[in-house]
Parts: structure tokens; C-alpha cells; sequence
């Protein structure tokens, strides 16, 4: 008997014309992946039937929904589609700023060790996590929202392309800016992006008939060493600032910069004898002169 494997699991994807509709002649593309943990959602209906002999007669599946994080380990290239579809907008002489164009996606799943291939249609990034530490490569998580799934035998595409092959990048390989200016402090740097998406559902249809994106919402939290008052006086004095973030690494580099954001907290608890460090979660706001909250820069390696 052979069992499936996280070692033969395979992940693709493509894009969708119409939402929830995977194209008739699709052309997919591997997604590089630590994990996955994609999958159907059901909500369950239990009769309120009141029974003498006190038992439960009857317990229905509702409606439908795909969720699931796609964990990676950042690299120049290989998640440009998904980074685009998370900003909702495309990429403009490579940038990306925050927009209202919702793309949808099919993912294929491949259980290729027992021949098992799990489809998800109607799929939109809702939400990204990043991870930045210091002695590690920097790991990024995609939270899907979609609207079903379906099983196979075989997949969808024979020949998927490859996903772009560039080294992960490394907390290490890069560039801090805080307030325009470079800081050498920071130990760990957290950012999440979420789209608060939320799948409408209707009448006489168990998947959702759509998915509505709510507020584009970034925050994160920094912490650096305790050397001066200099950061912790921002969230103090309520004063605004900015944080750029460059990652470096093989095929080029991506930077995500927050020209406005808020400072809004400041802790620096002494938990024994070594460093103090100071946590600062921040939010980011609306920048008039960026046009954005968020704007995404990748820079090709020069030839």
C-alpha cells in the first residue's frame, strides 16, 4: 500500500478569466512551497428537532468554501503573480501599488506518489504574512479565500512550467530604512497585508457567488534593540513615520517600502540579564504622494 507524501506534493496554479472558471486549455505553473494546507470548508446544519428518544435525525452540509495558507520562502520571481494579486493591481514598470482589480485563480494540488490531484477554484489572495529574522531565509505566508473544489486522477496541465528558480532570500541580504534613514538595530521584522476579503453567499448555490475584498489593512511589528529613546519617542509623541524594507538575493531584489505609517506601541519589558529589546507594532495609512499605503519595487540584478 503506498501512502501520500509531503516529499511528492506538488502545487500550481493559473489564472481564471471568469471567477471560478478554470480555462478550458489551462496553462499551469509550478508554485514553490514549504507548505500547504488548502482545503474544502463545509458548514454543518443540525436539525433543532426535538426527539423523545433524544437523538439527532438529521445533520446536513451547507454551503462551501476553499481556505488554506500557502507557506514560502521569499525569492525574486517566482510569487510575482500572487504578490500582484494580494496588492490587487498590476505590475507597472515594476511596481506595485495597492488597487481594486481582483483576480482569481484555479490551484491544483498533486498527490503524485498515489495519483490523487485536488482542484480549487475561484481562489483569491486574501492575506500575506511575512517573516523576517536575522539568521534565517525569509518566509512568507498566502492565505486563500476560494469557492470549491473538486477531485481528479489526473492533472490538469501535463507539462506545468516552472517556477522562477532564484535562491530564497535571507534576513541578512538587505536593507533597513526607518524614518528614510538606515537602521542597524533591528532584530525581527513582522509584515502582514490582508485584504479582509469575506465570500458572499446567495440562494440555491453552496459555493459563494463571490468574494468581496473590504479594506486594504497593513500593519506589522519591529523589534530592535533598546539603545536610545529616539523610536519609542515616535509612538510617544504620536509622530508619524516610514519604513523600507529591501531584500536582496539571486535575480534581483524586492522592496517593500510603507512611506506613512504609526507607531502604535512601545515595549521594552527587561525579561533577565540580556538585551532589552523594544517591540513597535506599527499600522500603515494612506500616503498621498506615493498613492498607496504599500508600494512593492523588484529591481533586476544587473546583467
Amino acid at each position: 500500500m503506498t501512502f501520500a507524501t509531503g516529499a511528492r506534493h506538488g502545487l500550481s496554479f493559473t489564472a481564471e478569466e471568469t471567477f471560478g472558471v478554470t480555462p478550458e486549455t489551462p496553462s499551469l505553473t509550478a508554485l514553490r512551497h514549504t507548505a500547504c494546507s488548502l482545503g474544502l470548508e463545509k458548514r454543518l446544519l443540525e436539525s433543532e428537532e426535538i426527539r423523545a428518544d433524544r437523538q439527532i435525525a438529521h445533520l446536513l452540509h451547507g454551503q462551501i468554501s476553499v481556505s488554506g495558507d500557502i507557506d514560502v520562502e521569499l525569492g525574486y520571481g517566482a510569487f510575482d503573480a500572487l504578490l500582484a494579486a494580494l496588492m490587487q493591481s498590476d505590475w507597472d514598470d515594476n511596481v506595485l501599488k495597492a488597487g481594486s482589480s481582483q483576480p482569481s485563480f484555479t490551484f491544483e494540488r498533486g498527490f503524485h506518489d498515489i495519483g490523487a490531484y485536488q482542484r480549487f477554484t475561484g481562489c483569491v489572495v486574501n492575506r500575506l504574512r511575512l517573516t523576517v529574522r536575522p539568521e534565517r531565509l525569509i518566509a512568507a505566508k498566502f492565505q486563500i479565500l476560494g469557492q470549491a473544489m473538486s477531485l481528479a486522477e489526473s492533472p490538469l496541465d501535463a507539462a506545468v512550467a516552472a517556477a522562477a528558480l532564484h535562491d530564497p532570500m535571507a534576513g541578512f541580504k538587505g536593507l533597513i530604512k526607518e524614518g528614510g534613514a538606515d537602521i542597524g538595530i533591528v532584530v525581527g521584522v513582522d509584515l502582514d497585508i490582508d485584504n479582509e476579503l469575506e465570500a458572499a453567499f446567495t440562494l440555491g448555490t453552496a459555493g459563494a457567488a463571490d468574494i468581496l475584498a473590504g479594506a486594504s489593512r497593513i500593519g506589522g511589528e519591529m523589534t530592535c534593540y533598546f539603545d536610545d529613546a529616539l523610536l519609542l519617542a515616535k509612538f510617544v509623541n504620536s509622530e508619524e513615520s516610514s519604513l523600507d524594507l529591501t531584500f536582496e538575493g539571486a535575480g534581483g531584489s524586492l522592496a517593500f517600502s510603507l512611506p506613512r505609517i504609526v507607531y502604535t506601541g512601545g515595549g521594552a519589558p527587561a525579561l533577565g540579564a540580556g538585551p532589552v529589546t523594544l517591540t513597535l507594532p506599527f499600522s500603515a495609512l494612506y500616503d498621498a504622494a506615493a498613492e498607496s499605503n504599500l508600494v512593492v519595487t523588484r529591481t533586476p540584478e544587473a546583467a
